[in-house]
């Protein structure tokens, strides 16, 4: 599904994959295979092409409207890449500013380097260890830590545990 939305989303914007490749940093043949379904991007990937089709991560994986503002346990939609999965805790709608989703850091996993991006962003650490690095700082942060940085600081993170880490992980506006 996400390949299919990816083309469809480039083909809306009138770009060729060679145009979206330049302006998302990566190559046509990685944009050929992710369209085609052979390839999944890391979520950091998924960031740059969402931001080259002026869109976000929200919007091409999202699954269609629930009329309730209840997401009962276990039916929330999980996006995995890497490694790294995020729980939806607030499902993606048009025009919606808020984002909350819970990252689930499998041991060693880390983010694909730095993104940068508007808004501001908050985490608390449900479980867990984590390195999270803004510019040039490394924070490592444990079970009931909590950040906050504007996101258009450089940010990244890996797990430096042994265990899954959880972060509860909000952000404004939406953008995975």
């Amino acid at each position: 599904m996400l390949g299919a939305r990816i083309r469809h989303a480039r083909r809306v914007a009138h770009l060729t994959m060679t145009q979206l490749a330049e302006k998302a940093g990566c190559s046509e043949s990685l944009v050929s295979k992710i369209e085609s379904g052979q390839a999944t991007p890391s979520l950091a990937m998924l960031h740059r092409i969402a931001a080259a089709l002026n869109t976000n991560i929200a919007t091409l994986t999202e699954d269609g409207p629930v009329d309730s503002p209840v997401l009962r346990r276990g039916e929330r939609p999980v996006i995995s890449a890497g490694g790294i999965s995020l729980e939806r805790l607030v499902l993606p709608k048009r025009g919606g500013l808020l984002q909350a989703n819970i990252h689930i850091v499998e041991p060693g996993a880390a983010s694909d380097g730095q993104i940068v991006h508007a808004g501001e962003e908050v985490g608390y650490v449900l479980e867990g260890r984590l390195e999270l690095t803004l510019g040039d700082e490394h924070h490592e942060i444990r079970a009931g830590d909590s950040f906050t940085f504007p996101s258009q600081l450089p940010h990244g993170y890996r797990n430096v545990g042994k265990t899954v880490a959880r972060i509860l992980w909000v952000n404004t506006p939406a953008t995975f």
